[in-house]
């Protein structure tokens, strides 16, 4: 008899069945267990161990991988660290910042055509406040439409902000006339005459003189002014402006020169001359803004002026196929130019003078007899001259006669008007 044991067939089937019950509860419960572990609950647990049919059995690499992490896996990848972070709509309030918006449709309402005009609003707040308030501590921030100003900062700052507004919603909506007065004198002697009649104002920018005159002593001195013949009247217009908004007068004219030689295509000449173009004149930008109750101005000024001096002439030597040389001249502009940009407040019934000293004079006339043009044989301009200003309120434009505009007598100069 053989030393091993044979068990029926219906015994050994018996014996399968329980060994692969066995290992199929061990499988069960060690899923429930790691299930557990990761903390879910029971029921949650057995039902992520409990064995699936063959058709909707997962990948062995996904079998592998919890739930939660395949869910992650599947979401959308998280937002960079540049991104910033929610502070789940609380603003700082550090230094008792409070919000606040202020209606705008009182002013902006009598602009239906101007293209943002809420714009002006937001350019003198940062006239009054500066700009680091505004990018700095404590936090705050400011911004505006057609309708509304939003404001978010300290009650202090906030006090500023409608003392601004106030002088828009508040003040005189009606169209403001400024009387512009542009002249140039060769000689400043003029102020020995005139000194006493005029109170001299404080100005930052280096060269400049101001001074505050009564509407009839400035009437004396234009006057006077006009009697010398070393003087003469740039422009004079009349500015129709809303209250705050911006404007500005140009004057510009281009003037050509030689800035570059180079090869002829047609070989002969060997060399052509290449023109250049450079541009001179003045820009002059007005901002006023008028007070709720109109006796007194604000008002922002930036003049540039551009004027070219001179053209210095450099010659050149150029070879020729023969090996000789080409002689040719080309010019390099000499530019003289001038800049201001200061704000100024003064009493509306009385007149502000700017003197730019002996600068760049604005109005280069070309002469009237082209055989007597010095300037275009010697290439030089004796444009130097005291450019002054004259800056006077006028009052509502219904109340005023509206002059044409007298532009300067610059044969070619292109002459433009308008808001930007």
């Amino acid at each position: 008899m053989s030393p091993h044991h044979h068990h029926p067939p219906l015994f050994a089937g018996w014996v399968r069945r329980a060994r692969t019950s066995l290992l199929l509860c061990g499988s069960l419960l060690a899923g429930t267990a790691w299930a557990q572990g990761m903390g879910m609950p029971a029921d949650e647990a057995a039902e992520a161990s409990a064995p699936t049919t063959a058709a909707a059995a997962p990948s062995p690499a996904a079998d592998q991988t919890p739930p939660s992490l395949r869910q992650q896996a599947n979401a959308a990848s998280p937002a960079p660290a540049s991104a910033g972070r929610s502070q789940g709509g609380q603003l700082p309030r550090e230094s008792g910042q409070e919000y606040r918006e202020y209606d705008l449709r009182p002013y902006t309402g009598y602009l239906p055509k101007q293209d943002h005009p809420e714009q002006a609003v937001v350019d003198w707040i940062l006239r009054e406040t500066g700009t680091d308030v505004w990018f700095g501590q404590p936090f705050g921030f400011l911004s505006a439409d057609r309708d509304t100003l939003s404001v978010y900062h300290t009650p202090e700052m906030q006090a500023v902000v409608s003392d601004v507004v106030d002088r828009f919603v508040s003040g005189n909506t009606d169209p403001q006339v400024v009387n512009l007065r542009m002249m140039t004198v060769g000689n400043p002697n003029w102020r020995s005459r005139v000194h006493l009649a005029m109170q001299h104002v404080s100005v930052q920018s280096p060269g400049v003189q101001a001074w505050l005159l009564t509407k009839e002593n400035a009437a004396l001195i234009v006057a006077m002014l006009k009697q010398r013949s070393d003087a003469q009247e740039v422009q004079m217009v009349d500015v129709v402006t809303h209250n705050g908004q911006n404007e500005e007068l140009s004057s510009i004219r281009g003037r050509n020169y030689v800035r570059n030689v180079r090869q002829a295509p047609t070989g002969w000449p060997p060399y052509e001359p290449e023109t250049g173009e450079v541009q001179e004149g003045y820009r002059l930008e007005l901002s006023p803004l008028l007070s709720p109750d109109g006796a007194t101005l604000d008002c922002v000024i930036r003049a540039e002026i551009d004027q070219v001096d001179r053209l210095v002439p450099v010659d050149l030597d150029l070879p020729l196929p023969n090996g000789q040389t080409h002689r040719a001249r080309i010019e390099v502009p000499q530019v003289v130019s001038w800049r201001l940009h200061e704000r100024f407040r003064w009493p509306t019934d009385m007149v502000l003078l700017l003197s730019c000293g002996v600068v760049a004079s604005p109005d280069r006339l070309p002469s009237a007899v082209p055989l007597l043009n010095l300037d275009a044989l010697t290439g030089t301009t004796a444009g130097r001259a005291d450019a002054l200003l004259f800056v006077e309120f006028r009052g509502r434009a219904s109340d005023n006669l509206i002059k044409t505009p007298q532009m300067a007598r610059v044969p070619g100069a292109d002459f433009t008007r308008g808001r930007y």
